[in-house]
């Protein structure tokens, strides 16, 4: 048999992919990031073991992560595999991650406060 070792989501990488679903984010895509934010790459199958995620559901995480252009994404080809592994990587600081979802979370806040100041305007009228 042969012993893998895998990085896996301690506490504080579940704590980091709750705040980044809170924040707006899928739950692949959050716990994906969670992940990625402690390694340097990590192929598709790491990120299955890893995350306790499904293979179509890391891909579906990586489907709503790249148009945010997030992610680096590579092919490894191994020897005698017919398919190359992709191999993922952050192409962002996690600094710039949150700095991103801030700028969000501050905007939704900003527009939702500016609705009610204009049913508060229509009121009066």
């Amino acid at each position: 048999m042969k012993k893998l070792d895998i990085n896996q989501l301690d506490d504080s990488d579940e704590e980091i992919a709750n705040i980044l679903i809170s924040s707006g984010l899928s739950r692949p895509a959050a716990r994906t990031l969670a992940y990625l934010q402690k390694v340097d790459t990590a192929t598709s199958i790491d990120l299955e073991r890893a995350t306790g995620l499904r293979q179509l559901e890391v891909n579906i995480a990586m489907k709503q992560l790249n148009p945010l252009d997030w992610i680096e994404e590579d092919e490894e080809k191994k020897p005698g595999k017919v398919r190359p592994n992709k191999v993922y990587s952050l192409k962002v600081g996690f600094k710039d991650i949150i700095t991103h979802l801030e700028k969000k979370q501050k905007k939704t806040i900003d527009d939702g406060m500016a609705s009610i100041k204009r049913l508060k305007d229509l009121k009066k009228g």
